[in-house]
């Protein structure tokens, strides 16, 4: 973006203190980002930013965002001072979204909202400019810097919206009123803190609160809780799935060990995407739903499915130092995605010396129902399809307990979480050229480190 200062006050509402001719190329909310042209938004958290505004100016800032009342005040740049530097910062994306005005793809859901917004991204890219969320950019703080972020030339804003708690995407939603709302699934992630999947479902049709009357509403039509509250709206409505009463449907779908195929419904068309699995099929089936509505041709479509990109550490493959093959799955973790993996994992034909073997860390922020949680992916779990599985956190000591029915002592193995170094190395020694390797777990478990030092 380019903002004289004397604009951003304007829209703010109040005055600038210092040369509000000054052009802001960019705004960052962390003072080691910030580069020449930049306005520093401190944000106060388990740190307080406006500590860091040294740090800032060092690195190039014009401007700063400034909490009135607060000590220090620097005097040698441009100062805006704001009852709260967020709200503000808020604020302003709404200014610059009014002012570039692009249509607005507001995607989320429990699983899969990352891919899905990397998949819309790239389908519409073929015929748009297009800007989205980078990484997980995807809450209060996030989506607005990703609205500040845009060039001034883009025809469609790409959002991932996340949530935690009650009202977070209607807040958001008000932000940024979008033109199209994506709900990829309803699981159990941050059931901790909602309690029942029908709360999670509540949360997430937040995302249509400022859905524009003339937008459309894209969702998971196999989810009854999604199907009940979407007879609610007025918009226009779409769903995707694997039933044949959805709008978009497989017809036929298969997973290979690097990407997976599939048909649909009202198509000649044959999707490949570079991803292995039921639930990716589905993302990319929401995709496509996209895709339409912005008039590209379902020809389009595949060819830009084919070829997109995913944000790193989801379902990534990778060789490890002996030869066998890694997927890395370790960005986020909950019982829905978990089956999810295991069963495309399950699918992927073997050579008949390999072995398939899973590594699973704790799902965190699953409150009182972790331990059941975790036990209940035992399910999921056939020594005959998956032949090692190694647990790797406290809490998964209740799936180790549970699947002591199902595997012996030799192909189970529990590791409590200071444990990892010993888990490492038992898996170099165990793992042979032809195995596959499937790491799964919360990103706070850091399964990382253990791809890592498997590469």
């Amino acid at each position: 973006m380019k903002m004289q200062l004397a604009e951003i006050a304007k829209a703010l509402g109040i005055e600038c203190e210092g040369n509000d001719q000054l052009i802001v190329t960019s705004v960052a909310f962390d003072s080691r980002k910030i580069t020449d042209g930049g306005l520093f938004v401190p944000l106060e958290g388990e740190r307080d930013g406006h500590d860091f505004v040294a740090s800032a100016i060092n690195n190039g800032c014009i401007a700063t965002l400034w909490k009135k009342g607060h000590p220090n005040k620097p005097t040698n740049i441009a100062v805006l001072e704001v009852d709260d530097p967020l709200t503000a910062m808020q604020d302003l994306a709404r200014h610059y979204l009014r002012k570039v005005n692009p249509s607005i793809v507001g995607i989320t859901g429990s699983n899969g909202k990352t891919t899905t917004k990397d998949m819309v991204a790239a389908v519409l890219a073929k015929r748009f400019n297009v800007h989205k969320t980078q990484a997980n950019f995807n809450n209060e703080i996030g989506v607005p810097m990703t609205i500040l972020e845009m060039k001034p030339t883009t025809e469609i804003l790409v959002l991932e919206m996340g949530m935690d708690r009650p009202g977070q995407l209607h807040h958001l939603s008000e932000m940024t009123h979008p033109d199209v709302t994506v709900i990829t699934m309803i699981g159990e992630a941050h059931i901790e803190f909602f309690g029942t999947r029908d709360k999670i479902a509540d949360a997430k049709m937040e995302i249509t609160d400022f859905l524009r009357e003339d937008g459309e509403f894209i969702y998971n039509g196999d989810e009854p809780l999604l199907a009940e509250r979407a007879k609610n709206l007025t918009q226009s409505k779409a769903t995707f799935g694997f039933r044949n009463n959805d709008t978009v449907y497989a017809t036929d779908f298969r997973s290979y060990k690097h990407h997976a195929t599939f048909t649909v419904n009202n198509s000649d068309q044959k999707f490949t995407i570079p991803m292995i699995g039921k639930h990716n099929v589905s993302n990319a089936m929401a995709a496509l739903s996209v895709g339409r509505h912005f008039g590209e041709s379902d020809e389009e479509i595949a060819a830009s499915l084919a070829n997109f990109t995913p944000t790193a550490n989801r379902m990534e493959w990778e060789k490890g130092d002996v030869g066998e093959d890694i997927m890395s799955d370790v960005y986020n973790s909950n019982p829905t995605a978990v089956r999810a993996v295991l069963t495309s994992f399950g699918q992927i034909e073997m050579p008949e010396d390999g072995k398939r073997i899973a590594v699973l860390g704790d799902m965190l922020e699953l409150g009182e129902a972790s331990a059941s949680l975790h036990a209940g992916l035992a399910d999921s779990l056939d020594p005959q399809v998956i032949n090692e599985v190694y647990l790797y956190g406290n809490e998964m000591k209740y799936l180790a307990d549970a699947l002591q029915k199902k595997y012996d002592s030799q192909h189970l193995h529990y590791y409590d979480q200071d444990h990892m170094e010993l888990m490492i190395n038992d898996l170099k020694n165990e793992i042979k050229p032809n195995d596959i390797v499937v790491l799964k777990g919360s990103h706070g478990m850091h399964l990382e480190k253990v791809v890592e030092r498997l590469r």
